[in-house]
């Protein structure tokens, strides 16, 4: 691929990684005060709980959104459906930003704030999907995950980028100003993403790999592709190695700014400022997670993730709660160190367990399955666990259980460091699962 074609392809996947994400910063770091405005009372507590189950709706939206449109890319392309959902991913941030308070309208604006994230999760099932499909077809063999891994870049530093953000407009606007409208700013500004990413997508070319597989199979129905064997085994597969790669990036992205506000009582600006540097670093270390995972082996690299996240989840978690700047940010990077390694590995296997046939909808399925059990539901268990346990270091027991069983789970799973896309790991035969035999990649 030329060089002007691969930057072209890697900024259309990043644009969308960015806008997705950038989209949940905003509510996960806006909980806090969006708690207030939409689930009023004296128990901030419950409220907390509240925002957060909210929160967690999402993802329990991605796994139709990503059936719908993993389905969707695999019949009619992965362009078309990246196009769709940085529109729609756009749209439901924009209107939150629109939204009128439970002061004013009652109990009908925690159902519109419900109706958005339902929304944003609708679109973000297919975005992550399409997108990582549309760059790991796109890619060399040889570098699938450190392609992919450059796209997640942009998938983790919206999040520093909203804290400083955040930040800035509240120090500009004054605390009390920015509690009453000024926090509906980035919600609009998230508007703005749909526009340009759907600037830059316009007019792509569907990857070689996908245009040849689909020329070759004659399977009519992806869904029922996915669920035949082979993909069963895909997505099991998925379920093994996902949950750990998905608890610690919600754990540091959607749970960590408000526990070192509420629990740690750390000032919200340090908060944000120890969140963000740590954000940073995780960006950079998930690309370097998928390059190592190119040179030394998938397998190898979810291992070590993993063993990193058992043993420095209790420390990560112990240093973040004391209180202090320089403990907020030395525990976070602990954790991010491992979530990096072993999420650069997991993001680029994930995919390759299936065929190019019905990639898209075998991965949509299982990782937006494991996302929406394991990653909405971070926040609100590591909450209810430090609210029952009166232990702020109860979210690292989770952490450290998580991170064990699937050090366990991941030796169980094929090795897909340099496995054939159009077939994919764990198929019998070329065009086993179609009843044809098919050239692999």
């Amino acid at each position: 691929m030329a060089k002007q074609s691969a930057i072209r392809t890697l900024s259309a996947g990043s644009i969308g990684n960015f806008g997705e994400i950038y989209d949940f910063a905003v509510f996960g770091f806006s909980v806090p005060i969006l708690s207030t405005h939409f689930f009023p009372g004296s128990d901030r507590t419950a409220a907390l709980l509240s925002t957060f189950a909210v929160y967690a709706v999402a993802f329990f939206a991605r796994p139709l959104g990503g059936l719908l449109f993993g389905v969707m890319a695999d019949k009619v392309g992965r362009v078309k459906v990246m196009a769709m959902t940085v529109w729609l991913m756009a749209l439901g941030t924009a209107v939150i930003g629109l939204l009128p308070t439970y002061a004013q309208v009652g109990i009908a604006a925690p159902v519109l704030l419900v109706v958005c994230r339902i929304g944003q999760g609708l679109a973000l099932g297919g975005e992550t999907t399409g997108t990582t499909s549309f760059i790991l077809e796109s890619a060399p063999n040889d570098r699938r995950g450190g392609w992919i891994g450059l796209t997640l870049i942009f998938s983790h530093l919206p999040n520093a980028l909203v804290a400083g953000l955040l930040i800035a407009l509240e120090w500009s606007a004054g605390a009390s100003t920015y509690a009453a409208w000024v926090w509906r700013v980035p919600f609009l500004a998230g508007g703005l993403i749909g526009i340009f990413g759907f600037w830059l997508r316009r007019d792509l070319d569907e990857p070689e790999e996908f245009r040849q597989a689909t020329r070759r199979t004659s399977a009519k129905s992806p869904l029922g592709a996915a669920l035949r064997a082979g993909g069963l085994r895909g997505m099991l597969n998925v379920a093994m190695i996902q949950p750990i790669q998905t608890v610690g990036s919600y754990l540091v992205l959607g749970f960590m700014y408000t526990f070192l506000v509420r629990v740690a009582r750390l000032d919200p600006t340090s908060a944000l400022l120890a969140n963000g540097a740590a954000i940073v670093v995780l960006s950079f270390m998930i690309p370097l997670g998928g390059m190592l995972s190119d040179r030394f082996g998938r397998k190898r690299i979810l291992s070590l993730g993993a063993l990193w996240l058992a043993f420095a989840a209790y420390p990560g978690v112990y240093l973040a709660a004391t209180g202090t700047m320089m403990g907020a940010l030395l525990g976070q990077l602990l954790l991010v160190v491992g979530v990096g390694l072993y999420g650069g590995a997991c993001f680029v296997a994930a995919p390759e367990f299936f065929p190019t046939s019905f990639r898209a909808t075998g991965h949509a399925i299982s990782y937006q399955l494991s996302v929406a059990v394991f990653g909405g539901t971070t926040p609100l268990v590591a909450t209810l666990l430090v609210h029952a346990s009166g232990s702020p270091i109860a979210p690292a027991y989770y952490v450290t259980f998580v991170a064990v069983a699937c050090l366990v789970l991941t030796q169980f799973v094929p090795e897909t460091k340099g496995v054939r896309l159009r077939t994919s790991a764990g198929l019998d035969a070329p065009g086993s699962e179609f009843g044809i035999a098919e050239e692999s990649r």
